[in-house]
């Protein structure tokens, strides 16, 4: 069973394009100079609409996280277990993603970590997740 893939749109596409590309994208409000994740059309911080995509360095530190052991969803069935976190980066926005290639018992909240690629069954998407950063 195919996975669902997450839904690209005018507003996403750019994100989705770079991911594929190998680079992590985040939003930064030109009014205020906020970064957020995930995109949307309005600043979280001062509502402004001047938001643009800017290159994240794809490197922060692992804020939290859940070891999924167990999923209603049968197309991830076969991932178990898997770790779905939330990794501040180093430009200070939160984002979620999946924990790749690191031991279950070496995870840790700080632990610094770095984004991968990974293809999905679906060439055109292109998932960022985070391994340990000395990996």
């Amino acid at each position: 069973m195919e996975k669902p893939l997450p839904i690209v749109d005018d507003l996403t596409r750019p994100y989705w394009d770079a991911a594929r590309e190998g680079r992590l994208l985040v939003q930064r409000c030109n009014g205020c100079g906020r970064h957020q994740w995930y995109p949307r059309v309005l600043c979280t911080a001062c509502h402004g609409t001047d938001l643009a995509y800017v290159e994240a360095a794809g490197t922060g530190r692992l804020h939290a996280f859940s070891v999924v052991e167990k999923t209603p969803n049968i197309e991830f069935a076969d991932d178990l277990p898997y770790v779905l976190a939330i990794i501040e980066l180093d430009e200070g926005v939160r984002v979620a993603a999946n924990i790749v290639d690191v031991p279950q018992e070496e995870l840790r909240c700080e632990l610094p970590l770095r984004v991968v690629f990974r293809p999905t069954a679906d060439s055109s998407i292109v998932l960022p997740c985070f391994t340990g950063a000395t990996r």
